[in-house]
């Protein structure tokens, strides 16, 4: 596996961990919302990012790989900056 396969999956589930965690604190701070919903939206959220992950490892070409990894980044930045 090529070096940049690795730096590019590492990055991505660094971010991709992050928007997980943001997301369960968003289903969290829903009103009337239960433990399940939390743990659905962290399934959910881990399926997609290790889908992904396997994706950026494997298959996708470079352009695609980092261009996925730098909206990851500006979305943690813009989630975790808004008030």
């Amino acid at each position: 596996m090529e070096t940049w396969r690795i730096v590019a999956t590492s990055a991505f589930l660094l971010g991709g961990l992050v928007m997980i965690l943001v997301g369960m604190a968003q289903a969290r701070d829903r009103k009337g919302a239960r433990r399940s919903d939390v743990m659905r939206a962290l399934l959910i959220g881990a399926v997609i990012v290790a889908l992904v992950a396997v994706l950026i490892a494997y298959v996708l070409p470079s352009v695609v790989a980092w261009g996925i990894v730098a909206a990851t980044a500006i979305a943690v930045v813009f989630v975790t900056m808004m008030d």
